[in-house]
Formats: structure tokens, sequence, C-alpha cells
């Protein structure tokens, strides 16, 4: 029988004192054992349900297959018979894992799921970035601090005017405008020259 489809399940053991090679496994999902020779095949064998006992072909039918393939005079069938037992352990190992390992086919249309964006936990951006148009804690701070020193400048002005005293400072007066060509106009009840309809001193007309 061909060997074709041949999917091997232990390694190949030779017969003890023979040149041949025995190996176990399956085609088409059947146990199936084969002789060989060399590089050479020299026989297949596919085992029928009555042949198999539990998870693997009976050993004994595994030995008579051989003895009826191999023609040479007086082998010795307990050479035979260690070489299956050794045989039959493998292919019942190798299956096994078989079993254990999902097949490709099964594996490569899982999908992975995607996480909600909501249940991603996205790490936080470290510092802080200043906005457009906002201002720092210190820079409002300044501000205050200028309002202030602002306010208690005046206040002082205010109070040595009060009191008569000239204080320096350097803020700059609006200048007073001017009207037209008029000449100067001095004040009849304090006698300073102005250019005003009305004296700033003494609010009198000019």
């Amino acid at each position: 029988m061909s060997e074709k489809g041949f999917e091997p399940l232990s390694s190949q053991l030779g017969i003890a004192g023979t040149s041949y090679r025995i190996q176990l496994g399956l085609i088409n999902g059947r146990w199936a054992s084969r002789l060989l020779k060399g590089n050479n095949v020299i026989d297949s064998y596919v085992y029928k349900d009555e042949d198999v006992q539990g998870d693997y072909p009976n050993q004994n039918i595994i030995v008579g297959w051989v003895l009826r393939t191999v023609a040479i005079p007086n082998i010795n069938p307990h050479q035979v018979m260690k070489t299956t037992q050794a045989l039959v352990k493998q292919a019942i190992e190798k299956k096994e894992q078989k079993k254990v390992m999902a097949p490709i086919s099964e594996t490569k249309d899982i999908k992975l799921e995607k996480v909600p964006e909501s249940q991603l936990k996205r790490p936080q951006a470290a510092g802080w970035v200043k906005e457009e148009g906002t201002k720092t804690l210190q820079e409002l701070e300044e501000e205050k601090r200028e309002a202030f020193r602002e306010r208690m400048q005046y206040k002082h002005e205010e109070e040595a005017e009060r009191r008569g005293e000239t204080i320096h400072t350097t803020r700059e007066l609006p200048s007073i405008p001017k009207v037209g060509s008029q000449t100067s106009k001095t004040c009849p009840s304090c006698g300073k020259d102005l250019d005003w309809k009305f004296c700033p001193y003494c609010g009198e007309k000019l």
C-alpha cells in the first residue's frame, strides 16, 4: 500500500539483526505503520478498526505484519515485539501532545476584542500647560502688588497736599491745553498768570 499522506507519530526504529526499520503514524486519521530499508519504503499498512485496541493498534498484529513483509528466514519475533513496544509508546505520547496543542486553523480566526475607550487608562500628562489668554498665579499676585503700590502712593500724595507738602513723583501730569491764540490772563484775585477761563486755585472767573 502507498505511504501517501503518512503522518509520522514515532521515530524510525530498527529491528535488531536486520537492516529494516519500522515507523508508526496516521494515514487519513487512521493508525498506520510502514517498513523501511535504507531510504526506501518497502510497505505500508493501515489498521482496521478491529485491529485497534484502545488507543493504539494491537501489537501482535503489528508483529505479524512485519514477519509477513520481511523476507528474512529465522527472524526473531521477540526482537520485532521489542521494537513494536517502543514504537507504540512513542506514538501514544506524540498523539497526546497533538491533542493539547490547538491546530493553526482554530487559532488564526481568533479576533482580539477591542477595549472600550472609556476603560482605557492613559497616563496623565506631566507638568502644566499655560493656555492662551490666561495668567499665572505669580502674574496675578504681581498685578495686585502693583495696584496696591499705586493706591498707597496716591494716598500719600493726598495726605501731603492736605498738609501743604510737595511730593516729587515720577508720574507725569497731563498737559493743560491752550485755548486758541488767547493771551495769558492774570487772576484778579490771586495775581497768578493763567490761560484758563477760571482760576484753578481760587475759582474766580478770568
